[in-house]
Order: C-alpha cells, then sequence, then structure tokens
C-alpha cells in the first residue's frame, strides 16, 4: 500500500487563493441563479472539498458556475418567484437531480459521452450562454429593476429607460468589472474579483454610496436537510438531466486540458463520479447545482497546486468565512453584475463557432442551429400569473 499524502504547501497556497475569488463570486453566481446569496456559499462549501477528495484532475476547481447558474435559473424561473426559500428549496432538490445523474453515468462507466459532445454544439452552446448571461446583467448594471424572467426582455427594458439609470452603480460596476478585467491582464494571480468587490463593499458601507445591495445574508454553518419538495421531481428530472450533461462539458474541458498539458490521462468515469457527488454534496447542504470553473481552476494550477487537496482547502476556507457572512450583506448588486459580466467576457467569443465553416459546412450548420435555438429558448419561458 501507498503511503497516505496529504496537501502540499502549494495546495494550501492554491486552496486559499481561490477561496479569496470564491466567495464573493458564489455571491454574484447565487444572485444570478436566482437563490438567496447565502445558498450560493453553501454550495461554495461543500462542493469543492467532495469533489476534491473523489474527482480526477488535481486542478479542477469545483463550485458555482455562470453556466450552471443560468441553466438553473431557466429551469426555476419559470413557475417560481426568485430569491424565495421555496425557490432555494427546489434548486436544492435540482442539485441532488444533476448528481445523482452524473454520478449514475460515472459508475455505469459512461464517461464516454463526454466524447461523443460535439465541438461546435459546445461552443455554439456556451457563446449564447455568455450572451444571455451578459444580457440578464444589464437590469442590475445600470440600477434598474428586472421585471421579466426573459434576460432579453429584462436587459433591453433597462436600457430603454435611461431616466431610471443609478448612475452611482453603473460607475461602481463598470469599475469592478475594469478592475476584474485587467488584474488578470496585469498577473492572473491578482485576486482582482476580491478587490473590485471588497472596495465597492467599503464604498457603501463607509462613503454612504446609495446604490441597491444584495441584503441580509445569516451567518451559521450549514446543516444538512433533505426536508425538500420531494413532489415536484417528475417536473424538475428533465432539467436535471440536461443540467448534468450540458454543464459536464465544462469541467470535462478543463481536465482534459491541463491533462494533455501534463501528459497525463483523465478519466471521465471518475470525474463523472466525483462532480456527481459533488453536486449532491451541494444539494444535501442547501446549495444549488455547481460546475468546474475555468477561471478559478486556472488561478488553482498558477497558484502551485499540485494534487486534488487544493480543492479541499478551497472549501474549507469558504466553510470557515460562513460564520462571519454577514458582513457582506452591503455588497452592491452593480458590483456583483460586474463580476459576473467579467466572467463571461472571455466566452463572449464567436470565433469557434465561426471556425467550423472551414472544417466542416454541416457541422457550421449544427453549431448555428445550436446557438439559435440557445437563444431562443429563453424566449419561451413564462412565469403564470398568481390567482
Amino acid at each position: 500500500m501507498g503511503r497516505w499524502q496529504g496537501p502540499t504547501r502549494g495546495d494550501v497556497v492554491a486552496g486559499l487563493t481561490v477561496a479569496l475569488v470564491l466567495v464573493p463570486q458564489s455571491i454574484a453566481y447565487a444572485v444570478l441563479a436566482g437563490v438567496p446569496a447565502v445558498h450560493g456559499l453553501y454550495a461554495a462549501a461543500a462542493a469543492p472539498i467532495v469533489a476534491g477528495l473523489v474527482g480526477s484532475s488535481p486542478y479542477l476547481q469545483t463550485g458555482p458556475v455562470a453556466l450552471t447558474s443560468l441553466l438553473t435559473l431557466g429551469a426555476l424561473a419559470p413557475t417560481l418567484d426568485e430569491g424565495t426559500a421555496t425557490y432555494a428549496a427546489h434548486a436544492a432538490l435540482l442539485a441532488l437531480i444533476v448528481g445523482a445523474t452524473r454520478l449514475v453515468v460515472g459508475v455505469a462507466r459512461g464517461g464516454f459521452v463526454a466524447y461523443l459532445m460535439s465541438q461546435p454544439v459546445v461552443a455554439a452552446f456556451t457563446l449564447a450562454a455568455a450572451i444571455l448571461i451578459g444580457f440578464s446583467q444589464l437590469p442590475a448594471l445600470v440600477g434598474v429593476p428586472s421585471g421579466h424572467v426573459n434576460p432579453f426582455v429584462s436587459g433591453l427594458q433597462a436600457l430603454a429607460h435611461p431616466w431610471e439609470w443609478a448612475w452611482a452603480g453603473i460607475v461602481l460596476g463598470h469599475a469592478v468589472l475594469a478592475i476584474t478585467l485587467l488584474a488578470k491582464r496585469v498577473n492572473p494571480l491578482v485576486p482582482g474579483a476580491l478587490i473590485g468587490t471588497l472596495g465597492a463593499l467599503l464604498l457603501v458601507r463607509y462613503a454612504g454610496l446609495d446604490v441597491a445591495v444584495v441584503g441580509a445574508i445569516p451567518d451559521g454553518l450549514p446543516t444538512p436537510s433533505l426536508d425538500l419538495p420531494w413532489s415536484a421531481t417528475p417536473g424538475l428530472l428533465l432539467s436535471g438531466v440536461i443540467i448534468a450533461l450540458v454543464g459536464f462539458a465544462e469541467p470535462a474541458s478543463i481536465a482534459r486540458q491541463y491533462a494533455s498539458a501534463d501528459r497525463t490521462r483523465w478519466e471521465p468515469d471518475k470525474e463523472f463520479v466525483g462532480q456527481g457527488l459533488a453536486n449532491l454534496a451541494a444539494g444535501l447542504f442547501r446549495g444549488y447545482p455547481v460546475g468546474g470553473s475555468f477561471s478559478r481552476s486556472a488561478l488553482n494550477r498558477l497558484s502551485g497546486a499540485r494534487t486534488r487537496w487544493s480543492g479541499v482547502v478551497t472549501g474549507v476556507a469558504v466553510l470557515a468565512t460562513l460564520p462571519f457572512v454577514s458582513v457582506l450583506s452591503d455588497l452592491p448588486k452593480a458590483a456583483l453584475a460586474g463580476l459576473i459580466v467579467a466572467s463571461v467576457v472571455p466566452l463572449l467569443n464567436p470565433r469557434p463557432v465561426l471556425r467550423t465553416w472551414r472544417m466542416s459546412r454541416p457541422q457550421f450548420v449544427v453549431g448555428l442551429v445550436t446557438l439559435a435555438v440557445s437563444l431562443a429558448a429563453p424566449l419561451q419561458q413564462r412565469r403564470p400569473q398568481l390567482r
């Protein structure tokens, strides 16, 4: 038997560095998904620990991500009121469905499906998701309440009423966006997301800046609970399976990319199991569906991570902040919107889709159809009128 190996110094440094970025990101992505901010933190604490213990990639950082958050919003917002306890309970149930689906695929050695996802389809879907996420954040960026579940409609409505814009929020949101993007250009290790959101928080708290804020975030550690709306399972089953398979494109791409760079093998079955258990943990601890983060995984590797223990360190570090998270209640929504937009800017790249024109015309058409369908899907969403 081999000797047990604990985390290296690089794993500890990398895990703590990623946690500094994950805390504000998890709040921002929770707002994008429609769940109360604290549930994003619950997912950010539980998922990295489990994925780090079970997954295959030493660099993959699991937790709340923009794409999965958007898919969660699409699954729940048409029929439920965002930000409510009922919505959060359904999101936790959805995470359990996603987790169970991925776990079954991994245990059944179905990881080969990761190779069946056409690159043009994945590229087109990712581009569509980035566009939708960008539109969804326009109301928060300009300080106009979002009155529609459709991101296109809510974004265009916000732009159509400039006399209602909150200019302080606009400046703040774009400042956070700029700081986050510029920090990556200066040095990927500079925590631009943390610097921007912390600066925004201090301006609201000590300079009296009048902007919309996240609101109360309760302190305290999460407790496991299965008190969920189980009767809603049949209605969420299809959405959960779609999120499980489509959302796996992110962690699969990350694991394959770094395995290729290190000239090692990646194990899709094991990654499916790790991502499945991570989502089960997120659901059990009242979080919502999670995935793999490109930006945090890159930061993890650059910061010196050598083993999967870096993810465990990240989760434990986020967990340690939960008794004190009420200090983040004054985080401006505009700052969080800037943070979300910054995360999808690298994905707003049509070149991978256009490149398929030279490679294969049929594949290009498939990519365009995927892009059109993905962009049109939210147009069908309608929240039923309350009686």
